[in-house]
């Protein structure tokens, strides 16, 4: 039942408890236990809204900063990740195989506001030894869902 559960919840958190039992042949005690179970074991980390800000009147940028650091002896990229990762303004620190160490993604109201991020704090780590800032332009999919949709054209082909 976890398995299932965790895909389930996954897609849409804010499924009901009810008709979560009945996908899967349990009782909504079951699945109530089940969850809270899989917060406190801290596989169930969040919930969370994706929200297209495009279709609002928010202004957001989202910049991904590719940082190369020095790992640290006996902590690897986990102190640096965590010196990071405290940083309000750090939506999220991945580690990463390729050219660089680390991606992190920044959600701010303005360009400026994510490169004065990189060049004033995240460039200013001892040991941070580069950084590659991209912008992300138009998402077209996040989270596994499809955000801009390409709509069907229902006009009538007339023919002579």
């Amino acid at each position: 039942m976890k398995e299932e559960l965790l895909r389930i919840i996954e897609k849409n958190s804010r499924i009901d408890v009810k008709e979560l039992a009945v996908m899967l042949g349990s009782t909504e005690v079951e699945v109530l236990n089940e969850m809270q179970e899989l917060e406190k074991e801290g596989i169930i980390c969040g919930y969370h809204t994706l929200i297209d800000w495009e279709k609002t009147s928010t202004e957001k940028v989202t910049g991904l900063i590719e940082v190369k650091v020095t790992p640290q002896r006996g902590q690897g990229f986990d102190r640096i990740a965590e010196r990071i990762y405290k940083y309000p303004e750090v939506k999220s620190v991945y580690l990463i195989s390729g050219g660089y160490d680390l991606l992190i993604t920044l959600e701010e109201k303005s360009l400026k506001e994510i490169a004065a991020f990189v060049s004033d704090k995240l460039s200013t780590l001892e040991s941070v030894l580069s950084t590659a800032t991209h912008f992300i332009l138009k998402k077209y999919k996040d989270h596994g869902t499809i955000l801009s949709k390409k709509e069907d054209d229902e006009r009538e082909i007339i023919t002579p």
